[in-house]
């Protein structure tokens, strides 16, 4: 019945006649909406990650579906997010490889670097360079996974994510920080943040990180 209940009817949404709320007071709106729907989609990413290899799917579909809501549109969570899973599992996987292979191997370039440009002043050139590629490529990513929802092909949605992350810095920092930021913190907090984790430790990170950058891709 946990899922049942949400998959036979669509979810709450905004009257059309009702004033547009934006900024601090748009996002609470959302939470009031979708709190229960939230509490079921992070359940159901924790589920799918579970054999591991299904992880870069599971990624894809939790921020379809927390796009869904950002736009205001009727969620069936366990509904959207299977056919999110079945449908774009392809592109899942090619977003997730894009974005963790750069991360990964700049992330150990910039830290094996940096350990070295002390003595030798000619680290600090490989060290910018693996610098600018996990920054970018950490900007970029949350742009990334919001244009993939969309109907543009994969090559466009990743030249379209480049340019904003060097283009739109901003936006895309603060939706790195709302992921990112926060999965680093609770993983530090472990076991403390063990609740936080499992009821919305994934699901409300990423309505907030595509919150974010929601009016840059509206423009687009």
């Amino acid at each position: 019945m946990f899922f049942r209940k949400d998959y036979a009817k669509p979810g709450p949404g905004i009257e059309p006649d009702a004033p547009e709320k934006t900024g601090i007071g748009r996002f609470a709106e959302i939470l009031s909406l979708e709190c229960v729907t939230l509490v079921k989609l992070n359940l159901l990413f924790l589920l799918t990650c579970l054999p591991v290899v299904t992880i870069p799917a599971a990624v894809f579909a939790l921020n379809q579906v927390t796009r869904m809501m950002i736009l205001d549109q009727p969620v069936t969570c366990f509904y959207h997010y299977r056919m999110a899973l079945r449908t774009f599992w392809r592109r899942a996987y090619g977003a997730f490889f894009l974005v963790g292979l750069p991360l990964v191997f700049s992330g150990y370039g910039l830290w094996f670097y940096l350990s070295r440009a002390a003595e030798h002043l000619i680290y600090w050139l490989p060290f910018l360079l693996c610098s600018t590629v996990f920054l970018l490529t950490m900007l970029a990513s949350t742009y990334f996974y919001g244009l993939l929802t969309t109907e543009r092909s994969f090559r466009t949605c990743l030249r379209l994510a480049l340019l904003l992350g060097g283009a739109r810095p901003l936006r895309g920092f603060l939706a790195a920080l709302s992921v990112y930021g926060t999965l680093v913190l609770a993983v530090l907090e472990f076991p403390l943040s063990g609740i936080y984790l499992l009821l919305i430790g994934f699901s409300v990170p990423s309505l907030l990180g595509g919150f974010f950058i929601r009016t840059v891709l509206k423009q687009l």
